[in-house]
């Protein structure tokens, strides 16, 4: 599975033009903004409007966007105790929920959740003076087999491939927003070797 992150700032038809260009080589694409509602609702339309497939599309926490634009999926923030009333209420959506504690994974897994990212894995930009999770924390992790894992954090180009085995695939910010969709085709058949 790859998951592109959008990165935090206001999304652009840029944006939309590029993902809907990378469509292909992503499971999903979630939205991770600090754009008010409208706005993104204004944003999803216009992705649409130009071929993004809506059932890629996942919105991060904001049930608002979700309703209005009739999409699939949601994605929530570790802790976050909405993750589990959502998929409880509506178990047709698709609903994942970020991880940094294998405790954090097996919550998730109980509580039925679709899938988690975990990590982060290597140095990343986006956790600055953070250090990754260690090789005990990312076994932990992995010893968890009934949900879905998904590696993140400072993966790009050079570092998909000292990924772990067990992970069920790969999250990333700026990977997917600098790549095309070449690019990630190839990373994708590596990945799936």
């Amino acid at each position: 599975m790859f998951v592109a992150i959008t990165r935090y700032q206001a999304l652009t038809e840029a944006d939309a033009k590029h993902y809907t260009a990378i469509a292909p080589a992503i499971d999903y694409l979630i939205l991770r903004t600090p754009m008010d509602t409208k706005s993104l609702v204004h944003w999803v339309n216009q992705a649409l409007a130009h071929g993004f497939p809506k059932d890629k599309l996942m919105i991060h926490s904001d049930e608002k966007v979700l309703a209005q634009c009739h999409l699939t999926g949601i994605h929530f923030r570790e802790g976050d105790p909405r993750a589990a009333r959502y998929k409880q209420q509506h178990p047709d959506v698709i609903v994942s929920q970020a991880t940094h504690h294998a405790t954090s994974i097996q919550q998730a897994s109980n509580d039925q959740l679709d899938f988690v990212l975990f990590g982060h894995l290597f140095n990343t930009a986006s956790k600055p003076g953070q250090a990754p999770r260690s090789e005990t924390e990312i076994q932990a992790a992995l010893e968890i087999q009934d949900i879905p894992i998904i590696a993140l954090g400072g993966i790009n180009t050079k570092t998909i491939n000292q990924v772990p085995s067990g992970f069920s695939g790969i999250a990333a910010i700026s990977l997917f927003a600098t790549q095309n969709l070449t690019t990630l085709t190839d990373l994708r058949k590596a990945w799936h070797k």
